[in-house]
């Protein structure tokens, strides 16, 4: 079977290092590499998605010249390569210079394995997700829904419901809070259904003046009012054959929601002035990020209007919520402003991604946009920083842990503390309570720090 351990090319020209970082990082599949040829080598051959990289190399290992000649050509061959530059106490502007040459961080000497198996797997982590990326951006398979930019559970899981809902004729309510992206889910819904060549009309409930919004709606015949001096279609007449979106429905003025209704039941209208009925076809998708239950109890919206409009209800989650989509988005979207500044593309700085996944995105991807497009701005070099996203930095031991042996180890401890506190410090209760003998429990204490025991 082929192995499922991340592969990790390790550059170093000393044998018995090679050896010692091969059995200490057991985690992981590593291949060993002693010159810049094999180097390069190794990197066409095995595409590694991380390397691990001494800057003293053959034919000058006191020298660093080679060391930054090798992380060059890894580049250049493979772009999106990790690189992980190891350097001695003495060697933090070696360091620096690499990283601006394009290596992903550095770890100093003497090596501390558990912080090195930290930062590789961070760096792994972060190349699968910008390979995900690279392939939602073109198109591939990963892509779900077009203009999405998703690959958590949660949103999988909304992606799975538009792709039933979308050839049907069923009538949408799009739950979120603000930012989340309804209105693109929404645009969705209407792209792969059968309306998809006719009009999707939106109209913001909560943008237009409440004297207004019924014209807007509806439409009007010459001389309905002052200032009406020809007939002119509403937006549900414009969206004959196609899809009326009505965004933030939640905030509709209870007269127009009677009138609404009337149109959800019978798909007619009559333009304000006008005395002929009009049949107009149209499937509806609404979108609030208000609490309608709760609107309907205050007697702000109608209870006959919401059963209405909700024939299926799908709510997007918060970012908060979607695990690594945020650092996903938070790529695509740095692309998309680059480019559209016609910057250099950088890339997202360690500090900058443990900011973005720690951060609660009280505006969603909207505030997550506005903060990237900044600093595709201000970004002074080739990495994007927790300071240019006007973020706090994350300190390590606040950093969520991507290591499964980390994982494993704080879930350990977790169980064995709530074990002993449960029975009371007693290990023997709480061995079979965990359902491990007492010596093996004695070891995992020891090991895990859970604390003191009663025999």
């Amino acid at each position: 079977m082929p192995s499922l351990r991340t592969k990790l090319l390790v550059v170093e020209d000393d044998p018995g290092l090679q050896r010692q970082l091969k059995w200490a990082l057991d985690a992981f599949e590593v291949v060993c590499a002693s010159t810049r040829e094999e180097a390069v080598a190794a990197v066409r051959r095995e595409e590694p998605p991380v390397v691990l990289q001494d800057l003293g190399l053959p034919p000058d290992p006191n020298g660093v010249e080679e060391g930054f000649a090798t992380i060059g050509e890894i580049l250049r061959l493979a772009p999106q390569t990790k690189i992980i530059v190891v350097t001695g106490r003495e060697g933090r502007e070696h360091a620096l210079r690499a990283i601006g040459l394009g290596a992903y961080d550095f770890c100093q000497k003497p090596v501390d394995t558990p912080m090195l198996s930290l930062i590789i797997d961070r760096a792994q982590r972060i190349h699968a997700l910008e390979a995900e990326l690279r392939q939602l951006a073109t198109g591939g398979a990963g892509s779900p829904l077009d203009g999405v930019i998703a690959a958590s559970e949660p949103m999988l899981k909304v992606f799975r419901m538009v792709r039933k809902l979308a050839p049907t004729q069923a009538t949408v309510l799009v739950l979120g809070e603000s930012g989340t992206g309804k209105e693109r889910l929404a645009r969705a819904l209407h792209s792969l259904s059968t309306r998809a060549n006719k009009p999707m009309v939106a109209i913001n409930c909560a943008a237009i003046p409440e004297n207004l919004l019924e014209s807007e709606l509806f439409g009007y015949e010459r001389g309905a009012f002052t200032g009406a001096v020809k007939q002119t279609l509403g937006k549900i007449e414009v969206a004959d054959g196609g899809t009326l979106f009505l965004d933030e429905i939640g905030d509709m003025p209870l007269p127009l929601q009677a009138k609404l209704l009337r149109f959800v039941q019978e798909r007619v209208i009559e333009r304000v002035g006008g005395r002929e009925l009009i049949p107009v076809d149209v499937r509806i998708v609404a979108a609030t990020n208000r609490d309608l239950q709760k609107a309907i109890e205050e007697k702000l919206f109608r209870e006959d209007l919401y059963y209405r409009i909700s024939e299926v209800a799908v709510t997007i989650p918060p970012l908060r919520e979607r695990g690594s989509d945020a650092v996903l988005i938070a790529n695509y979207l740095l692309q998309q402003a680059c480019k559209r500044h016609g910057r250099a593309l950088p890339t997202l700085g360690p500090d900058a991604i443990a900011a973005i996944e720690s951060y609660r995105w009280p505006g969603n991807v909207r505030e997550l946009e506005n903060r990237i497009n900044a600093a595709a701005i201000m970004v002074e070099g080739k990495r994007v920083s927790a300071a240019d996203l006007s973020l706090q930095p994350v300190a390590d031991a606040e950093m969520p842990p991507f290591s499964l042996r980390e994982v494993r180890q704080r879930a350990e401890a977790e169980a064995i503390q709530r074990a002993l506190t449960i029975c009371g410090g007693n290990v023997s209760k709480a061995a079979e309570l965990l359902g491990v003998t007492r010596p093996t429990l004695y070891d995992l204490i020891g090991r895990a720090g859970a604390g003191s025991a009663a025999p």
